[in-house]
């Protein structure tokens, strides 16, 4: 027993360690390509990286706000002051040089407490919590457009804001559920699917994607024609990130303090279940209160009425639902593990 709560104590502390790398992988923009000339190799490369800065600081500022809500402050307009003060470190990735010129290209990490308070000052709402881990399941017409698909998706995408780990199965079609996917989900940790259907040919690509978990299949939309496989593996992220936006960002409003019971069947399900409290971006001073063998109590606030929290959460793989009358505030359990009980 005193094993037992050692280790639940030991995971409670650990709780603040995942957030920051999730916060890292958003703050991370990579793949950045630079071409300088000036009158001498060290000169390019300072203006090189004073350019990757800015671009850096661009990508970021749309990837955690919406186009309207940047659009309703006249724009974030970042100069090279800004995107110095914004900046936290440039990472060489690949780089030639010589004769004056400086190519490469460039992986900028942004400083989270400058980002959040030049969007605070602007009034521009945002989000820069991940969302939960996806499979991405791609769907073609026939198994060779399925392979290419695929391979354009490339095995991950863990700095967006909606991660996902590219699903090896090629058995899944557009009819899969749950039960079908959750077993190469669980090996990657993946909290639930996404099926990413592709339709048409070169020069006009377009991706229906819809997620998949223990509650269903819910369709997310389809992206504009694109002309090539990589800008469809672009697109399809872009919706999934927009989609996360929509239903995360926060604009004010009062917030509920819950009580709630936390049930699990071992410490690795309370460490999941506790992680997606901890990562909800509606979610605020969680707390534990008390904490036994198969269960917690833990207290918390949220943003929105309680579908919100409910939608939010269970695309985390956990459940959750009203106490039973008698008792107060609210149950919280794995909805993976709930599905496979009889």
């Amino acid at each position: 027993m005193i094993r037992l709560l050692l280790a639940s104590v030991f995971l409670a502390c650990m709780a603040s360690l995942p957030a920051m790398a999730d916060t890292r992988d958003v703050y991370t923009v990579r793949n950045i390509e630079v071409d300088e000339q000036a009158a001498s190799v060290i000169e390019a490369r300072n203006t090189a990286m004073s350019v990757a800065r800015q671009k850096a600081a661009r990508r970021l500022l749309d990837k955690i706000t919406l186009a309207s809500d940047r659009a309703a402050v006249g724009g974030l307009p970042v100069d090279y002051a800004l995107a110095e003060r914004l900046a936290a470190a440039v990472d060489v990735q690949e780089e030639t040089a010589g004769a004056g010129r400086y190519r490469g290209v460039l992986s900028v990490v942004l400083n989270p407490l400058m980002v959040r308070a030049h969007l605070e000052q602007k009034g521009v709402p945002y989000v820069d919590t991940q969302g939960p881990l996806s499979l991405m399941v791609p769907l073609a017409a026939n198994y060779q457009a399925q392979e290419a698909w695929r391979a354009a998706l490339g095995p991950r995408n863990s700095t967006a804001l909606t991660p996902y780990v590219t699903a090896t199965d090629p058995g899944y079609s557009n009819y899969s559920d749950w039960s079908q996917v959750s077993t190469e989900a669980a090996t990657v940790n993946a909290r639930r699917g996404v099926l990413a259907e592709l339709a048409g040919s070169e020069g006009a690509y377009r991706v229906t994607l819809s997620t998949v978990t223990a509650a269903g299949t819910e369709l997310v939309g389809t992206t504009n024609s694109v002309p090539t496989l990589a800008d469809a593996a672009a697109a399809a992220s872009a919706l999934m990130d927009e989609n996360w936006k929509q239903l995360s960002i926060i604009r004010g409003g009062t917030r509920t303090t819950t009580n709630a019971s936390v049930r699990y069947t071992s410490l690795a399900e309370w460490n999941t279940l506790r992680g997606a409290l901890a990562r909800s971006p509606l979610v605020s001073d969680f707390k534990i209160t008390a904490i036994a063998r198969d269960g917690a109590l833990v207290t918390f606030a949220y943003a929105g009425d309680e579908p919100r929290l409910q939608n939010d959460l269970l695309q985390r793989g956990v459940s959750l639902a009203t106490a039973p009358d008698g008792e107060d505030g609210l149950v919280l359990r794995s909805a993976v593990s709930a599905t496979a009980r009889p």
